[in-house]
């Protein structure tokens, strides 16, 4: 991140020497011909976790490819019939289609040997109840659901924080051109440009596992860590002669 100022004409050529020298790309303020201060102002918020989406799989191989394909509808089916029945919405369920494939066997000298079908099926749930996410994973490896390809922790209020850090990054803009206008003795003047690439983001927190499940219901429930939400603008002010 760079902040650029220029109080002259020979401080802007000054500073555009400078960042050839450094390799820097040129900024939207390098042909202005007045007295200007450029800078970004950035925001980061935190806030606590209230939902999850998760995203489990069965993934079995049985001697043909009927027998896979049946074993993965049928425990995908009656994880969505539990789900359905624990007063998950509807909306909220998304499967996947059938991923089947053969499996062989590989031997020196000997060509291969088909020893089955994998069949696997991703089912996508959105909690919007953080406190059932444990019952939901021993829900799924109830039904044979035996992967967990994915859990992220979201919150309810994203739009909410997006909004308050483009806000935070407008204060922050301001801030900085203020003090560098200060620092160097000058008055800041109109706003001349605001440049927004919305370039706002939000990172729930990812709880990965390429391992096959392994919970205990008897476990302590997670502990969870914090959403983020940043936002970024860029601005230019005229100095006051």
């Amino acid at each position: 991140m760079s902040t650029s100022i220029s109080a002259s004409t020979a401080f802007i050529a000054a500073l555009s020497l400078s960042s050839a020298l450094l390799g820097a790309a040129p900024t939207a303020a390098d042909n202005l011909s007045f007295a200007h201060i450029q800078t970004i102002g950035v925001s980061e918020l935190t806030m606590a976790p209230d939902m999850a989406e998760i995203q489990v799989e069965v993934s079995l191989t049985k001697d043909s490819a009927k027998a896979a394909k049946d074993a993965s509808d049928k425990a995908v089916s009656e994880f969505i019939e539990r789900l359905l029945k624990a007063g998950i919405d509807k909306k909220h369920i998304a499967s996947a289609n059938l991923h089947l494939q053969p499996e062989y066997l590989y031997e020196q000298n000997k060509a291969p040997k088909l020893i089955g079908y994998q069949a696997s099926r991703q089912v996508t749930v959105t909690l919007e109840q953080l406190s059932r996410l444990n019952d939901i994973l021993d829900t799924a490896l109830a039904e044979g659901l035996n992967r967990v390809n994915n859990i992220a922790l979201k919150s309810s209020k994203e739009d909410e924080y997006l909004l308050k850090a483009r806000q935070a990054a407008i204060k922050d803009a301001q801030a900085k051109a203020s003090s560098l206008a200060e620092g160097f003795n000058q008055s800041l003047g109109d706003l001349w440009q605001v440049r927004y690439l919305d370039r706002r983001s939000v990172q729930p927190i990812m709880l990965q596992r390429s391992e096959k499940m392994a919970f205990d219901s008897g476990q302590a429930g997670y502990e969870f860590g914090e959403v983020t939400v940043s936002d970024s603008v860029e601005v230019i002010y005229k100095l006051k002669n």
